[in-house]
């Protein structure tokens, strides 16, 4: 028995080995990207000829195609629940939501397939699992072409950047517009991966890095896990990556664009992209941008190994990341994260930087005889080592006071069908409620002149106001001692970057829509004035100081219609409640229940 079984081993594997595990982009003499349907079967033929890798398709695309995502596990679970009860950490890594940047897709292809047919770096699976997500944007990788990314050499073709609706899925980690994001955020609340890696091709200035980084250190990210990404993730695979024959070096931009010696600058990412969407979930995020004009065998092969040295490093550690998340989620939820100072924005400094080594060419700026602007031309056969200021240090922009729990009306119910798909828990409100709570008053307002990712956004100033609210049977009660803390303030507070008021969610707010008619304005005005000199007063202010307002009649009389009983007190009014009070949660806890 055993030696047949033996036997049909060693048949099945000569079997394996018999099949051509070429890549479509190896084939191709490291030229060509494969198209969706290629890219699938050969997950497929993975996945069926390995007992620890499965294929999972997460949703569906506007156009009708499905997502895949491979799960590989050492003993070939395909659940979140059974993965964990084994100890294991979960390590996302997708390719190809901007598809005209496949990188990713064919690096994870090829070292997936060394793995799994191979038997290559399989002690990468010892204590992790790993996800992969090869076409993220389906849609938008079927929009093939070689015109699609003018300043990347290589591949031959490429998708297009955004999806079938002209969105960019990397700016919508937050509000979700996207049928792909929607998807992506169900899977993502599923599994919590404990690690995500984004992977990217850049634009930018010509230097000698065939890949930069960037990961989150700047402050949006737990004290706990920044520390472990500075001190043990970063030195570590820039020292593998230095070995491997791969020198890497932080994302960054240049404070004067296209010039390197104006000094280099980074930041704190905003959660509507990957890796700021990971750290406001309490998980590290890696970013990978290999370099567009690096020829496309060169960065494939340096996101290849980055991959093997990120994934050997999170083995390593895999104990040590699982208590700093665990830690992470549980100091969030806990009380004491509401009453210290919470940072929803940070800025970077620009009068502290620290100077570095910059790997670079040597390049001389010309006028341009065309345009009359500065034209940059870079000199690759000349390399040089630059020593350039870098502003990498930041400090909080905005800082509030988590509430005890937000309350959003019944009618924005479609805002908390967005927020339940970042896994945000909720209670609903079982009889009409009087509450006192905090909120915020607009003004000062400005809508963008042209719109951005498919929405009209708006820049708002806002002042606190604490009054009685009425709230419908129906409203949302968001609790803040939950672990999605971060990411309930990051959509619900104005103030915070790519919140839902600056994408234009509550966008009706800011319409005035009811008018008072301008000949019974002015008999009103005049009897307003005559009756109350605090209002003359004011008035005779607003013109002396407003040049525009003083000219206009139709912003006086609306002006002194606002004053009067009639205006519209939910006019400018943030829907949005925070209640503050511990004692008003304990009364509400018999009116409210658990929204499953």
């Amino acid at each position: 028995m055993k030696r047949l079984i033996f036997l049909l081993l060693i048949i099945l594997t000569t079997g394996l080995q018999a099949q051509d595990w070429t890549t479509y982009y190896e084939a191709s003499a490291y030229l060509k990207t494969p198209g969706y349907k290629e890219t699938i079967d050969f997950c497929e033929r993975l996945a069926a000829a390995s007992q620890v890798a499965s294929i999972v398709n997460i949703g569906t695309s506007h156009q009708g195609r499905e997502i895949p995502m491979m799960i590989i596990d050492r003993d070939g679970l395909t659940t979140p629940e059974a993965i964990r009860a084994k100890g294991r950490v979960v390590i996302l890594i997708q390719a190809g939501i901007h598809p005209g940047e496949p990188d990713g897709k064919d690096a994870g292809l090829v070292l997936l397939r060394d793995m799994l047919i191979h038997k290559k770096h399989r002690d990468l699976l010892g204590k992790a699992s790993i996800l992969f997500i090869p076409i993220m944007n389906v849609d938008g990788h079927e929009r093939f072409g070689p015109h699609n990314r003018i300043n990347q050499n290589g591949p031959e073709e490429m998708g297009w950047r955004t999806n079938a609706r002209n969105l960019n899925l990397n700016r919508d980690f937050l509000k979700a517009d996207a049928v792909e994001m929607q998807h992506w955020l169900r899977m993502y609340s599923e599994w919590l991966p404990d690690f995500f890696v984004d992977i990217h091709t850049t634009d930018g200035a010509d230097f000698q890095y065939a890949l930069t980084y960037d990961i989150e250190v700047f402050g949006t990210l737990d004290s706990g896990i920044t520390r472990w990404l500075q001190n043990i993730y970063e030195p570590r695979v820039k020292s593998a990556m230095e070995k491997s024959g791969f020198p890497i070096f932080p994302y960054v931009q240049f404070r004067n664009w296209h010039d390197p010696r104006s000094g280099l600058r980074t930041g704190a990412a905003p959660p509507m992209i990957s890796q700021g969407y990971a750290a406001v979930q309490n998980r590290p995020a890696l970013l990978i941008e290999t370099h567009m004009l690096k020829d496309y065998k060169t960065r494939v092969d340096a996101t290849i190994q980055m991959l093997i040295h990120t994934l050997f490093i999170v083995n390593h550690q895999a104990d040590n990341l699982k208590t700093m998340i665990q830690m992470a989620d549980q100091s969030t939820a806990s009380p004491a994260f509401r009453k210290q100072d919470y940072a929803l924005n940070w800025k970077t400094k620009q009068d502290d930087s620290t100077m570095v080594e910059f790997k670079g060419f040597d390049y001389k700026v010309l006028k341009s005889d065309l345009t009359g602007g500065d034209w940059f031309v870079y000199d690759n056969a000349k390399p040089v080592t630059m020593k350039l200021p870098f502003f990498n240090k930041t400090e909080p922009a905005v800082e509030i006071r988590l509430p005890e729990a937000y309350i959003l009306p019944a009618e924005w119910k479609d805002i908390a069908e967005r927020m339940s798909l970042h896994g945000i828990k909720m209670e609903i409100l079982t009889a009409d409620r009087e509450i006192t709570v905090d909120s915020y008053r607009f003004r000062d307002y400005e809508f963008r002149k042209t719109p951005n990712e498919g929405r009209h956004m708006v820049n708002t100033k806002f002042d606190p106001v604490t009054e009685i609210r009425r709230f419908p049977a129906g409203s949302y009660i968001i609790k803040t001692d939950q672990r999605s803390a971060k990411v309930i303030a990051a959509i619900l507070e104005p103030a915070a970057p790519g919140s839902f008021v600056e994408w234009g969610f509550f966008n009706a707010v800011f319409e005035q829509k009811e008018y008072s008619e301008t000949y019974v304005m002015e008999t009103m005005a005049r009897e307003m004035m005559k009756k109350n000199p605090e209002i003359r007063k004011d008035f005779e202010n607003r013109k002396k100081n407003d040049p525009e307002f003083s000219g206009n009649q139709w912003n006086i009389l609306n002006w002194f219609y606002s004053q009067t009983p009639y205006w519209d007190s939910h006019f400018l009014r943030y829907p949005v409640g925070k209640i503050t009070k511990t004692k008003t949660m304990d009364e509400l806890r018999p009116v409210s229940a658990p929204l499953m």
